[in-house]
């Protein structure tokens, strides 16, 4: 089974992990990574308080927020009318 992961094989991810023990050294890699941990982590922190900014002032002035969920039914109900319209041509062939 060939896994690939951002068009990288098993092999040449292995190389890369030996190319990053050699230049960091053992000892600095749980450092790296949590590090990169709490980077990820601190993102991901501003990036809900910026999601939760922008819905509470969009409630404070009264603006709709559903839209999302307006845009899925639209989808849905085109979904369901393409359906409805090759329903007939899909059962002759």
């Amino acid at each position: 089974m060939n896994t690939v992961f951002l068009f990288i094989s098993g092999p040449e991810i292995m190389v890369i992990m030996l190319i990053v023990v050699m230049v960091f050294g053992a000892d600095k890699i749980p450092e790296i990574a949590r590090g990169l941990g709490k980077g990820i982590r601190q993102v991901k922190d501003a990036t809900n308080d910026i999601k939760r900014e922008i819905k509470d002032s969009s409630e404070k002035t009264g603006l709709d927020t559903n839209i999302a969920k307006d845009i899925n039914k639209e989808i849905n109900a085109v979904k369901d009318d393409i359906d409805d319209f090759t329903g007939p041509i899909k059962r002759q062939f």
